[in-house]
């Protein structure tokens, strides 16, 4: 699990393609400080595993389902990223819950400053949209955000310069595509009320199903459990 607070901007030493995947060697030196083999790192908000490490940069195999759900099948060497390593237990928490699983890709289509601000107008499809709720959590490129305003066919955030020197989002211009992850739990909640299964689990109650099969789940049912 990640927080979304970058932790450095690398760069991509080389990209080795295979048929439908690749190998990324990437620089870096404060998520390397204590990285072994088999630790994960966040890569422009992706979770990559290290596979291998040589002096101040490491290699991760990313697979084909990842390289079309995200940004990272058209990174070029020299190219910068956001870097995070996965938290630790005993770590702050200053962003939001982020997993490192990108749900899929936004298009940056205006980049505007507004006095000490910058705003970030990102378009996304319908897919995405039901996920991003105004003054929710988003992250872009791995970089935990809120969403400031939301339309129909995509969503905006305002971040400080600080946020914008510290990351990639300096180096963005319209037109750039970005990797999205959205909230965990919209996720988790809207699967709870739409499932549909046969038979009851331990994570699905009887007492949630009618005998007709119609899903009972209201707004109280998921209170009272905790959401």
């Amino acid at each position: 699990m990640f927080t979304g607070i970058i932790e450095e901007v690398g760069a991509v030493v080389s990209v080795k393609r295979g048929r439908a995947s690749s190998v990324l060697t990437i620089a870096g030196d404060k998520v390397l400080e204590d990285t072994r083999l088999g630790d994960s790192i966040a890569v422009n908000g992706v979770c990559l595993t290290v596979m291998a490490r040589s002096g101040m940069s490491f290699s991760a195999d990313v697979m084909h389902e990842t390289l079309i759900r995200s940004t990272l099948g058209a990174l070029k060497p020299k190219d910068s990223i956001n870097l995070e390593r996965a938290m630790p237990a005993d770590g702050r928490f200053g962003g939001h819950i982020v997993s490192g699983h990108i749900d899929g890709c936004g298009t940056i289509s205006e980049i505007r400053k507004d006095d000490n601000a910058i705003w970030y107008a990102i378009r996304a499809d319908a897919g995405l949209m039901r996920y991003i709720v105004e003054k929710g959590s988003i992250a872009i490129d791995g970089i935990s955000l809120t969403v400031a305003t939301v339309s129909s066919q995509g969503f905006s955030v305002s971040i400080i310069p600080h946020t914008a020197s510290m990351t990639t989002l300096s180096q963005r211009k319209v037109g750039d595509a970005v990797n999205l992850e959205t909230d965990i739990i919209g996720k988790y909640v809207e699967r709870l009320i739409n499932f549909r299964g046969d038979t009851p689990t331990n994570s699905q109650p009887a007492s949630t199903k009618t005998s007709t099969g119609k899903n009972t789940i209201t707004t109280e049912f998921l209170m009272k459990n905790g959401f």
